[in-house]
């Protein structure tokens, strides 16, 4: 039964990553394009396309927190010590851009202002986010169960690569979105960002494995060990030249977010099975970081069979009720 649950809340917690990913991967993306679109009505319509849904994304996000929290809290901890400048930039950053999200029509003087507080906002969130997985994966300093390194010890090249990259793949997702959910000459726009897109994911993929390869990093020795994995690049490949044929006939609007969930699917799976079974690589693993199996029993009743479902019908009800397309011109605020 300990294992059971130990396995069970580590599937919760990769699922409620890969959901969060996924979600506030693409209003991410949305604000970050925010940025190089000038023409206000097709702003409006940007944040229209997220508007329902932006502030449910970000639930997934506290889900990962709590499950750290309460199931793996030596994780939790480690976690916290090495990246709290970066968790408390994507905090201010996620509060900026929901303020933002709200002030910027009730002004018209200032809104310059609260635009460039959703842009850098989204931007921040997602560079974060990327770096904090870079640190990750090239390793950071534990000494028994305890952070032993330094506050700035994620600011390194292949961290901060990592971010950019992110950000990158955040943006290449808002902008299938656009091209799911608006219509018209925006919609036409997010088109034409796609190829260019896919280019700079492409060149953050092949810059990340070669500073993996002469980082020399132990994450090359489990791709050696497990060939297999070989095939979860060789899906992402074809997902990519799939999309760039998609974006150059621009007949389907619906497969150009299916094939960037692919491409962040198979990189999450990569990255999962490349880990396995440590949560803190290459320090801690699964059963290692587990909470004693009474928190991990309360934790399943309260959390595991009340809250979840109830989080994953509202979003399904959510996404469900606001299907279609974004009514041009409509003010969401």
């Amino acid at each position: 039964m300990p294992m059971d649950l130990e396995l069970f809340w580590g599937a919760v917690l990769a699922l409620s990553i890969l959901i969060y990913v996924l979600l506030d991967g693409f209003d991410l993306g949305v604000g970050i394009l925010f940025g190089l679109n000038r023409e206000e009505s097709q702003r409006r319509d940007m944040m229209g396309s997220i508007a329902p849904v932006w502030d449910g994304n970000e639930t997934w996000l506290i889900v990962v927190g709590t499950v750290l929290f309460g199931a793996f809290p030596v994780v939790y901890s480690i976690f916290l010590s090495a990246f709290y400048l970066p968790v408390a930039l994507l905090l201010v950053a996620l509060i900026l851009r929901g303020v933002a999200f709200e002030f910027r029509y009730k002004t018209q003087r200032a809104r310059w202002l609260w635009d460039f507080g959703f842009i850098a906002g989204s931007a921040v969130a997602a560079f974060v986010q990327g770096a904090a997985i870079g640190a990750m994966v090239a390793g950071i300093t534990v000494e028994g169960r305890d952070f032993a390194g330094g506050p700035f010890d994620w600011i390194a090249p292949f961290p901060l690569l990592c971010g950019i990259g992110l950000v990158l793949g955040y943006t290449l997702l808002g902008a299938a979105w656009l091209v799911l959910k608006t219509e018209g000459p925006l919609r036409d726009w997010a088109y034409g960002w796609l190829p260019r897109l896919m280019t700079g994911v492409i060149a953050f993929v092949a810059l990340a494995l070669l500073g993996t390869l002469v980082g020399d990093f132990r994450v090359v020795d489990r791709w050696l060990a497990q060939p297999w994995l070989l095939l979860l690049p060789l899906v992402a490949s074809l997902a990519a030249w799939q999309l760039y044929r998609v974006a150059a006939d621009r007949r389907s609007e619906w497969q150009p977010y299916v094939l960037t969930s692919l491409l962040f699917l198979t990189a999450y799976l990569m990255l999962a099975a490349s880990f396995w079974p440590w949560l803190v690589p290459y320090h801690l693993t699964l059963t290692e970081a587990a909470a004693p199996e009474s928190s991990l029993e309360f934790l399943f009743w309260g959390a595991g069979v009340v809250v979840l479902p109830v989080i994953l019908l509202y979003t399904g009800v959510v996404y469900w009720v606001f299907r279609g397309k974004v009514d041009p011109g409509q003010q969401y605020h």
